[in-house]
């Protein structure tokens, strides 16, 4: 099992960093641009057991993604675990912390690779690709949760 991190310190309220996370809508928002993100079950609310449909379109190629949210404690924890995704096992989580004046957003990904030790070789395409796509999603919601502190 391997496991990526990524942690931001943004200047919000811990209810609003939660929230943001909570509204489907801002999926897009966060997303690179370089893919495209649908959410296939609109109307979704997020809750505890709660499976979230999504397809995506990277390098033209299309994934669709459900996303079984396992824990759900508000404002500081959000958990999803893949049901059906590109990977054997995908394991998001969504702390939320007040430091300070600050509020900690910290993404942990627990993952492993399908096919074994072939797909072991691709490893470092996946941590790069996490990287960016977490270093964009960070960056996006620290803009706009401080810009919507003015």
């Amino acid at each position: 099992m391997k496991t990526f991190e990524k942690t931001s310190f943004i200047n919000c309220d811990i209810e609003k960093l939660f929230s943001f996370h909570l509204d489907m809508k801002n999926l897009k928002a966060i997303t690179p641009l370089d893919t495209k993100v649908e959410l296939l079950n609109k109307d979704f609310i997020p809750h505890e057991g709660g499976i979230i449909k999504i397809k995506t379109v990277k390098n033209f190629i299309p994934t669709t993604w459900e996303v079984k949210i396992e824990k759900l404690q508000k404002p500081n924890l959000l958990v999803d675990v893949a049901i059906k995704s590109p990977f054997k096992y995908w394991e998001h989580s969504h702390v939320f912390s007040k430091r300070g004046s600050m509020c900690e957003l910290k993404d942990i990904v627990k993952y492993e690779l399908p096919f074994g030790k072939f797909g072991g070789l691709f490893d470092f395409f996946i941590k790069k690709e996490l990287q960016k796509m977490f270093d964009y999603r960070h960056k996006i919601t620290k803009g706009l949760l401080e810009e919507r502190n003015i």
